[in-house]
């Protein structure tokens, strides 16, 4: 399962804030998702997630306007 690479997450008794589930369309990580925090009331642009052989791939928020607790997010490259 891929993990969002956020230090914030690797800190010790953190709170987090509101999340949402982002869901891979395509890619390396096509159908799967992960959950990642909101920023200033909106999903990320952009997500780094680590790929199963380790990789890490950027996807992009595909769509501005989110109506549900999660966003769509389209492949862009590997980094």
């Amino acid at each position: 399962m891929p993990e969002f690479e956020n230090p914030a997450h690797a800190m010790a008794g953190a709170e987090i804030g509101p999340t949402i589930t982002a869901m891979f369309k395509d890619g390396p990580l096509e159908a799967s998702s992960i959950e990642t925090e909101v920023l200033e009331g909106r999903p990320p642009k952009t997500l780094d997630a680590t790929a199963d052989d380790g990789s890490t791939c950027r996807y992009c928020l595909e769509g501005w306007v989110q109506s549900s607790r999660s966003a769509v997010y389209t492949f862009l490259y590997r980094v």
